[in-house]
């Protein structure tokens, strides 16, 4: 319990260093009529109108700091983000829509988004708001194509192991408003991203699908990946014969680096999970451990990965190696899940579950693994907690935890065992942390 309790504040810690009124504040300041962007100083003066344009499930925490600061100065803003992650604003319409898979309300968002922003012209200031779920939360698909074509898209790659970058890169291909469309359609304003990054490395055309960012990848990219993961059968015609158009140019790619479309346009990263895990270093030296933050970019399968990890902290606990106990082990990134069963749950408890085998017999650990925005996967649990006697606890109430993790069913698995961490929406989102915690 003690442990428990100590994971929990060392997670919380790190979510706080990413809530976006702190990441705003450090990088958002007005002074009379000189408004600083991080580096960037601009003059009110100069600017007809001021839009805000956000997306993500942190967009309307992110807007109602920006409005904050620019109160009144806002011309229009809309903002899209998760079902029950909007919030009260003055000057910005808030609009929720569904995630992971898009939906109609989506859509609806998508749509009044870049209608305001072609609203815009050179004398005019676009402050976006980009943060994790903007991709699937403003789906408006390419001509020829249907939200339900999107929607199947979407659910396979998700089914299918697909890293993020993989998925991002084919929602670009097959959308009116990502891979920099949204400067396109600007007419030339000033426009300045605010970023938190949901994804490893932080790759600009990546987070949000690059909304603001030149594109780097290619329709063929498109069609590798599909095949890649054995689903470019088993995607919609009309999705293929786009893809295709595109790799035969019958259509436009997205706009690549150094096209004049970005030539007034800044993407400033305001929050990563780097961030946090020092935040949970902090935490977790407060808590009495010696903290060791390992990779902010693990990905690959959560069962796999959490062998790897797990067997880090036993060797942690058996020889002090690489660090002696009271440790504090601290990783995080994205990992992926391939859907296999019918089971519910989300790649936190699928890391967690794996992680409470690879600890049988183990002393003194535990293991935490949750996502910062506070959902794993369509559940309403930010992840789970596992040690060494969570596989014997789960036996001695009738469960098998080969079974659930063979049917990715953690979900009920950890709810029997009260085990899931279950913070709400944090509405932030940079990825996912790990945390060990090795008792001295």
């Amino acid at each position: 319990m003690i442990l428990k309790k100590s994971a929990t504040a060392i997670f919380e810690a790190g979510v706080r260093a990413v809530a976006p009124d702190a990441c705003i504040k450090k990088q958002v300041r007005i002074s009379s009529t000189r408004l600083w962007v991080g580096n960037i100083d601009l003059n009110l003066d100069q600017i007809r109108h001021v839009y805000v344009a956000g997306a993500g499930k942190a967009s309307a925490a992110m807007a109602r700091e920006v409005e904050q600061i620019l109160g009144s100065r806002i011309h229009d803003g809309v903002v899209v983000t998760k079902y029950g992650h909007g919030l009260p604003l003055k000057h910005c319409r808030v609009m929720e829509a569904g995630h992971p898979v898009p939906d109609s309300a989506g859509v609806a968002g998508a749509s009044a988004l870049l209608d305001m922003v072609s609203e815009a012209g050179p004398d005019d200031l676009i402050v976006c708001l980009i943060s994790g779920g903007a991709s699937a939360l403003t789906p408006a698909p390419a001509d020829g194509l249907s939200l339900a074509d999107k929607q199947d898209t979407t659910r396979q790659l998700l089914g299918c192991g697909a890293t993020i970058h993989e998925i991002n890169t084919i929602r670009k291909h097959l959308s009116k408003i990502k891979g920099g469309q949204v400067c396109a359609a600007a007419n030339e304003a000033r426009v300045v991203s605010l970023i938190l990054s949901d994804v490893i490395g932080d790759d600009l055309d990546i987070i949000g699908s690059g909304m603001t960012a030149p594109d780097t990848g290619h329709f063929r990219d498109c069609r590798a990946i599909l095949q890649r993961h054995g689903i470019w059968d088993s995607v919609s015609e009309p999705v293929r014969n786009h893809i295709r158009a595109g790799m035969d140019g019958r259509i436009p790619d997205t706009p690549k680096p150094g096209d004049p479309i970005f030539s007034r346009v800044t993407n400033q990263v305001v929050g990563s999970l780097s961030d946090a895990l020092s935040a949970a270093a902090i935490e977790a030296e407060n808590q009495g451990f010696t903290p060791l933050v390992l990779s902010s970019m693990i990905q690959g399968e959560a069962k796999e990965a959490a062998k790897v990890l797990c067997a880090v902290a036993r060797e942690a606990r058996r020889s002090g190696r690489p660090a002696k106990p009271p440790v504090c082990l601290l990783c995080g990134g994205e990992t992926t899940v391939t859907i296999k069963g019918n089971g519910t749950g989300g790649r936190n408890m699928e890391l967690a579950l794996a992680g409470a085998l690879a600890l049988q017999g183990t002393f003194g650990i535990m293991l935490l693994s949750a996502g910062t925005d506070g959902t794993d996967g369509p559940t309403d649990a930010a992840g789970a907690f596992a040690d060494e006697n969570t596989v014997s606890r789960a036996k001695a109430l009738g469960l098998s935890a080969e079974k659930h993790l063979n049917e990715n069913n953690a979900y009920p698995f950890f709810k029997a065992l009260d085990d899931l961490l279950i913070t709400g929406p944090t509405r932030t989102n940079v990825m996912d942390m790990q945390i060990l915690l090795i008792a001295g």
